[in-house]
């Protein structure tokens, strides 16, 4: 049996700021067939499935507070029909484009990576055409109305896909399984099975236009693949076996480990003598305390002259106010205008008349008069002219005296300054001429080394953008090669194609027969009629799955869901070769209450069982990914991670640096009773 194609997961990887969160399911280097996610409730366990639907195109993700603090983006590496890649989107909105890269988290490939929008899921670039091509399924549309062939098509999405890889919680021993209550929803998934099996009607039509589709994509890689390769020539790179990096690298280690040799060398052999040392360090700080003096002198002086010009003004404003009292003074009437001699008392109004005239005065009776001596005596006691001159005469020698104290000490600063420095190159000189023969070999050697790293590293860089467009040739060629691969297998399936409704009954019969065959041996109380009808419904005791007990309906849904994934796998269908489940044991032996008669006649044991022998016989390596709370010894090699929810025992959880939220932040919500 050849491998299968399809979609395998790797790892899971959470990125936060500061660190991240990791999920293996390669504990061996290699997709393993079972692996189990086990822990208490609500530690992230069935976030972890949700993650991994999010990095295959899911809307929405975990939007548990603790993941919206520590989570900024989800990188998903899996295997594309055995090709490892790695799918990042981000965290927080959803995000409406996935960037998905070759290689692996810890190795990326050096090509960029490519940008794939989410919506629409039919757009030939969307990250749903690509995991759908990985399947076999690229271009697959769907009819709206089933009964009319001219009724609107729709695009296969991945996202319908998953209703056959992915069975949440929710939908374990719901009596909505099969979406009755959602008619488009039932009637999409009854679609996707016969086109997963390839027995859906009008597949001759549809045949005929993914040929045509693949065929104009081919075209359109072709002639991108010739202008790549035309690029590639011009740019004349090489190819082939001296297509490689690893010499340059190798040399550049080499020229990095020469280049600290020397480094340590040179400082060991760089040791000046004491002596000169010591006195090349005095001679440059007593230059330095020299140029500081100078300084401190020049700022003085600088600061000094403004201050002496200013004292000086104030002096002549000084002078020019006794001046002017002197001489505005005799304006006033404190003289005898006959003998000139000075009044002993200013004249004064007597009965209306003035005192020194006797001419009648206007009715305010106002004199202008001087001063008397004691009034003068008075004033000039308030603001004593003279006593202000001599003060600012006895300051403005004191400033005048400093400025030049000042002034004749800065031209032996100088001298001094000067001095200093030339003692200081004269000493630096002394201690170049002691490290010279030592020093100038170091340096010649090291620029010679500097110079063959730096053309080392432009080598190198040439060499890698030669290895990148060398891999984006590879990727266009593996893109012609994949549409010519699809494009010969459909017209193989067209030429075979046959009764589509009699191969549907067909691979119905093989699935109800599986079906039957998984009750029994998980050994179903009072088995009965086990069947699945022509639309997909099981059955048992001759009634639908609906009107059994919840902990039937767990084992009925369980094995509807294994029977088509295991019937797919066996036959090479086009199914993605995973699937995931959460909680199998829900309402057969967890929580408060459960269905007490399947409870105690089902073992969780034989579902493993099952599971672990089956996966055993598969050469296609089919993955399984289960989330249970408490799987069985049995499978105890197969956990990948278990999740304690207790700080005693790491990892508290999948955010496994938060162990302080509410009950419920965990996982999607909190477990209901009987639910596991």
């Amino acid at each position: 049996m050849q491998p299968l194609p399809g979609i395998r997961i790797r790892r899971l990887r959470l990125a936060g700021i500061s660190r991240t969160y990791d999920v293996d399911f390669t504990p061996e280097q290699r997709v393993q067939g079972l692996s189990v996610v086990a822990g208490a409730f609500s530690s992230g366990k069935t976030a972890v499935l949700e993650f991994i639907a999010y990095g295959l195109g899911a809307k929405r993700h975990p939007r548990h507070p603790e993941v919206l603090r520590k989570v900024r983006s989800c990188l998903l590496e899996v295997e594309l029909s055995g090709e490892p890649h790695v799918i990042e989107r981000a965290v927080g909105e959803p995000s409406k484009v996935a960037y998905v890269r070759q290689g692996t988290l810890d190795h990326p490939a050096p090509a960029k990576p490519e940008s794939r929008p989410i919506e629409p899921p039919g757009a030939p670039k969307s990250l749903s055409a690509l995991l759908l091509g990985h399947c076999k399924l690229e271009g697959v549309q769907l009819r709206e109305a089933p009964s009319s062939r001219e009724a609107r098509t729709d695009p296969l999405s991945f996202r319908d896909l998953m209703a056959l890889a992915f069975l949440p919680n929710e939908r374990i021993a719901s009596t909505n399984f099969l979406f009755e209550s959602e008619f488009m929803k039932k009637h999409k998934l009854k679609q996707v099975v016969d086109v997963v099996f390839g027995v859906h009607d009008d597949r001759a039509v549809e045949l005929g236009q993914r040929i045509k589709e693949l065929g104009s994509r081919l075209t359109q890689a072709r002639s991108e693949l010739a202008a790549a390769r035309a690029f590639v020539e011009e740019q004349d790179l090489p190819v082939g076996d001296a297509l490689t990096t690893q010499t340059y690298e190798n040399e550049l280690l080499e020229l990095n480990a020469q280049l600290r040799s020397l480094d340590e060398n040179g400082q060991a052999d760089a040791v000046f003598p004491k002596r000169l040392r010591r006195e090349h360090q005095q001679a440059a700080q007593r230059a330095r305390r020299a140029a500081g003096a100078v300084r401190d002198c020049e700022t003085q002086l600088a600061r000094m002259m403004p201050l002496r010009a200013q004292y000086a003004d104030d002096l002549v404003k000084l002078n020019m106010l006794a001046e002017a009292q002197r001489l505005f003074d005799p304006l006033s009437v404190t003289t005898c205008p006959a003998c000139l001699h000075r009044l002993p008392s200013p004249p004064s109004v007597e009965n209306g008349v003035c005192g020194l005239c006797s001419h009648e005065l206007p009715d305010d009776g106002h004199l202008t008069l001087g001063t008397s001596d004691a009034e003068r005596s008075q004033d000039e006691g308030r603001l004593n002219v003279a006593s202000e001159i001599r003060a600012t005469k006895a300051r403005l020698k004191e400033i005048t005296d400093y400025v030049e104290s000042l002034d004749s000490s800065l031209a032996a600063l100088k001298l001094r300054a000067e001095d200093a420095e030339l003692a200081e190159e004269q000493a630096a000189a002394a201690v170049d001429r002691a490290t010279r023969p030592r020093v100038t070999p170091f340096l010649a050697a090291r620029d010679d080394l500097q110079r063959r790293r730096e053309d080392l590293l432009r080598h190198l860089q040439h060499a890698e953008n030669a290895i990148k467009l060398q891999s984006g040739l590879e990727k266009r060629a593996a893109l012609v090669e994949r549409h010519e691969t699809q494009i010969a297998r459909l017209r193989e399936e067209l030429d075979r194609l046959g009764d589509a409704a009699h191969d549907r009954d067909l691979v119905v019969r093989r699935i109800s027969d599986r079906y039957s065959e998984l009750l029994r041996q998980w050994r179903y109380p009072k088995l009965s009629q086990p069947m699945i009808d022509t639309n997909l419904v099981p059955y048992v005791r001759g009634d639908s799955y609906r009107e059994a007990s919840s902990g039937a309906r767990t084992l009925l849904t369980l094995a509807w869901q294994l029977a088509v994934f295991e019937v797919a796998v066996e036959s090479s269908a086009a199914h993605p070769g995973f699937l995931m489940i959460d909680s199998p044991q829900k309402n057969l032996g967890h929580g408060g209450t459960w269905d007490a008669a399947i409870a105690d006649a089902i073992a969780i044991d034989d579902f493993y069982s099952h599971l672990t022998s089956w996966l055993a016989e598969q050469d296609s390596g089919a993955q399984v990914i289960i989330v249970d709370n408490s799987p069985p010894t049995l499978v105890e090699d197969n956990v990948v991670v278990r999740y304690s929810r207790s700080e005693e025992r790491p990892p508290y959880g999948l955010i496994d640096d938060e162990t302080t939220t509410d009950e419920g932040d965990g996982d999607e919500r909190l477990a209901l009773p009987g639910e596991s």
